[in-house]
């Protein structure tokens, strides 16, 4: 196992940048997922630590080590695709074995030389990671045999067979249906718990961040935005692109202002609280994004803010109710079915606790 640290690290495509100065710790033994649209650079990174891109500016170390100049095949990592690249004329054992082929391994302790295992050792070793990934009933059978699912599996045994330092994954569940990805985020997780190797995840999907990670970096446009657990990114997210980003439904984010008395924020259709715990509140007058999460409005006749029902969706154990404030859209979850219907007016009301404010200039948190 190995912490993997970026130290002020580029990477420029001519005059394109698709990694921005990124400096991340990522701690030995952790599942750290890189998070973010399409083209933020979480991808590039990853290729970075896997010596698939060379770097423009800055340190990447693996360990104590830095490995700017290190060949890939060197830096004792593995690494699981979005495409299984399988051999479909091997067996699933065949498959699982292949690295140990062609690889030398640390097998006898760290002070003596790595040599190539015998076929006991690389027997054994495939047996661990058929047990471990539920492969067992299919180490005879070639791939095209196999669901998508299993296939997957198959890919992960292949990496974690050599047990390496580091285990990189590039949006490796993005081709599995809803069912199999669900369980195969529980198998990746528990498979972690098991080995305590250094995952580095890469994904758009953030219902897998928040489900699977130790802790989230996210990142847009090539810049690190935001790096802590699930619950501190979802809680507290420094900037508008964090939290509209994180959250299904994400957060609502819509105008506001500073009231005269500075004791609430004006905003179309009425008012509401300040955020609790505020160090300094902003001047009167001064114009915020305020942003509530779905879930945080309450429908409530006494409330303070006015809206109008544009839309109901029914979700079985939920509905989505969209309506408009002002030239915003917001979203309002409420549990079970819902009376609301399109083009009704209804009141909201929200604890100052679940009210957050952003600079509308800078767009980063206010408090």
């Amino acid at each position: 196992m190995a912490s993997v640290t970026f130290d002020a690290v580029s990477k420029r495509y001519g005059e394109v940048t698709a990694v921005d100065d990124l400096n991340l710790a990522i701690e030995d033994g952790e599942f750290m997922v890189l998070l973010g649209p399409s083209g933020c650079g979480k991808t590039t990174a990853l290729r970075m630590i896997a010596g698939l891109e060379d770097i423009s500016d800055g340190k990447l170390s693996i360990g104590d080590e830095v490995v700017n100049d290190v060949d890939p095949s060197r830096r004792d990592i593995s690494m699981v695709f979005q495409s299984y690249a399988l051999y479909p004329h091997m067996t699933v054992q065949r498959n699982i074995e292949s690295p140990l082929l062609v690889r030398s391994y640390h097998v006898d302790g760290n002070d003596k030389p790595a040599r190539k295992l015998t076929k006991a050792e690389r027997d054994e070793r495939v047996a661990e990671a058929a047990r471990v990934l539920d492969l067992e009933p299919y180490l005879k059978r070639k791939p095209a045999a196999l669901s998508g699912g299993q296939r997957q599996r198959v890919a992960l045994a292949r990496a974690f067979v050599g047990r390496p330092k580091v285990f990189l994954m590039d949006e490796p569940l993005s081709n599995l249906d809803a069912k199999l990805r669900a369980q195969t985020r529980i198998e990746l997780v528990e498979l972690h718990d098991r080995v305590g190797t250094t995952v580095v995840y890469v994904t758009h999907d953030q219902v897998e961040a928040m489900t699977m990670a130790t802790r989230v970096a996210v990142m847009s446009m090539g810049k690190l935005q935001q790096v802590g657990t699930p619950q501190e990114v979802y809680a507290r997210p420094v900037n508008t692109f964090v939290a509209q980003f994180i959250g299904t439904p994400p957060m609502n984010c819509f105008a506001g202002r500073i009231a005269a008395d500075s004791g609430r924020i004006e905003v179309e259709g009425g008012t509401l609280p300040l955020p609790a715990g505020l160090v300094a509140t902003p001047a009167a007058g001064s114009a915020v994004t305020v942003g509530v999460r779905p879930e945080h409005l309450t429908i409530d006749a006494s409330g303070s803010l006015g809206v109008e029902v544009r839309a109901v969706e029914w979700l079985g154990h939920e509905c989505l109710i969209s309506a408009s404030i002002g030239d915003a859209t917001i979203v309002i979850r409420e549990a079970g079915m819902s009376a609301s219907e399109a083009g009704q007016g209804m009141r909201l009301a929200v604890d100052p606790a679940n009210v957050h404010l952003f600079d509308p200039n800078t767009t980063l948190r206010i408090g």
